[in-house]
């Protein structure tokens, strides 16, 4: 476990090292990709402060929701931003949210700036995983597999070998990077990269937050919730086949149909009868990336056929 690196009398975090390279390697990235498909760079000239801004706090709120028990008991901590408690992810998402709004008056739709963010941000995740595996944070569960890890630190609440879950996180996200690419030069339509990205991102977090031994945020679900998931998803990735052979008013009633399905399960669940199963908070926000970008995709191709 190299936790931090002592350089004199100072030290280094091992995650934050990471975190810089994955920082500094995504925005080259991204920005690459962005010339590639003649996006306009100009804004993060004029605006290169709110993405910083966003970065930061994305990554700092997103850090202090992962281990929400450590703020509430100390909230000061909060706002001691030296402790390397930031997430890859988090900073992401606040670039997203501010290339969203600096980017309404282009010619390009805010779906050619995803494909090119997706990518990037698979990238960036590696390494914020092999941080996360140096500091041995966001440790899996115990194994007797012959590849298991052992942490001898008060942060790590096992002393035997644990799943490496960081690295199957690692391996997953440089495999992902390398197929969005190959994507990236078959794509014949706008959003494919953004549509498979997520949505296996989504697939994988679900699966590998399995293995994970560290405490969370639960959330509680139960089978029909599962179930009514899959028949949404279904659902709409059948819409996404056919999307250009339904009419406005078809298109109406699709939606219409889906809103109430969903709108009546929830008001009527407090009164059913199920057997709930808990899951790790961030298992459900990954169904819901997977259902938002699905929606969202299919609603640009919609919007812009041409595409």
């Amino acid at each position: 476990m190299f936790e931090a690196i002592q350089i004199g009398n100072f030290y280094v975090w091992t995650r934050v090292v990471f975190l810089l390279i994955g920082i500094w390697l995504f925005a080259e990235f991204f920005l690459r990709l962005a010339q590639s498909a003649n996006l306009s760079l100009q804004h993060f000239q004029q605006k290169w402060f709110w993405y910083l801004l966003a970065f930061v706090l994305g990554s700092r709120l997103f850090a202090m929701l992962a281990e929400y028990r450590v703020y509430l008991h100390d909230p000061l901590r909060s706002v001691i931003l030296w402790d390397g408690g930031f997430s890859f992810l988090g900073g992401a998402i606040g670039i997203g949210v501010v290339l969203y709004f600096a980017t309404r008056g282009h010619r390009a739709t805010f779906l050619h700036w995803l494909d090119a963010l997706v990518p990037a941000a698979t990238l960036g995740l590696v390494f914020a995983w092999l941080g996360a595996f140096f500091s041995g944070a966001a440790y899996g569960t115990p194994t007797d597999r012959f590849w298991g890890v052992t942490y001898d630190a008060f942060n790590v609440r096992y002393a035997v070998p644990i799943h490496p879950v960081q690295l199957y996180y690692v391996l997953f996200y440089l495999f992902l990077t390398f197929v969005l690419l190959v994507i990236r030069k078959r794509a014949k339509r706008v959003g494919a990269e953004t549509l498979i990205g997520i949505v296996c991102a989504s697939v994988g977090t679900f699966v590998f937050e399995y293995f994970r031994g560290d405490f969370a945020i639960p959330a509680f679900a139960t089978k029909v919730d599962v179930l009514l998931l899959l028949v949404l998803f279904l659902s709409l990735g059948l819409f996404l086949i056919v999307e250009l052979r339904l009419s406005e008013w078809h298109f109406f009633l699709y939606e219409t149909a889906l809103a109430i399905l969903a709108v009546g399960y929830l008001l009527a669940r407090p009164w059913l009868d199920l057997e709930t199963y808990q899951l790790r908070f961030s298992q459900l926000l990954a169904m819901m990336a997977l259902l938002g970008t699905v929606v969202y995709v299919v609603w640009q191709r919609r919007k812009y056929p041409h595409l």
